[in-house]
């Protein structure tokens, strides 16, 4: 599978909220950040765990690619997030847009970092 499909997949697996698929194109110590900052999940676990929160806040979360670009060991892609109503009452999130970055390391990936 190329780096391209792969990432596409993590998105279908995102979007129906699976968080096991999702992990499993991951390496054992990738990571969620934001881009250049912040890691927001570190390793398999706390990717799993922490999409497993963000899903039971936001069951109708859902992310659409919009572009879509490989370049060597990354694959970048547009994607629009619309989160819908939080299960903890808070305010509704607006939709946005969001570009993804995602290295890779052989055939897995090894971070997602985002730029918002």
């Amino acid at each position: 599978m190329s780096n391209l499909a792969t990432a596409e997949a993590m998105i279908a697996a995102y979007n129906t909220q699976d968080v096991d698929i999702y992990v499993s194109y991951m390496t054992d110590e990738a990571s969620e950040a934001n881009y250049r900052g912040d890691v927001v999940r570190e390793g398999k676990e706390g990717t799993r765990n922490g999409l497993a929160a963000a899903f039971a806040k936001w069951p109708q979360n859902h992310a659409e690619i919009v572009d879509r670009q490989a370049i060597g060991d990354y694959v970048i892609f547009r994607e629009h997030v619309t989160r819908g109503p939080a299960t903890d009452g808070s305010d509704l999130v607006e939709p946005f847009d969001v570009v993804a970055v995602y290295s890779f390391e052989g055939d897995k990936c090894s971070r997602v970092e985002f730029i918002r």
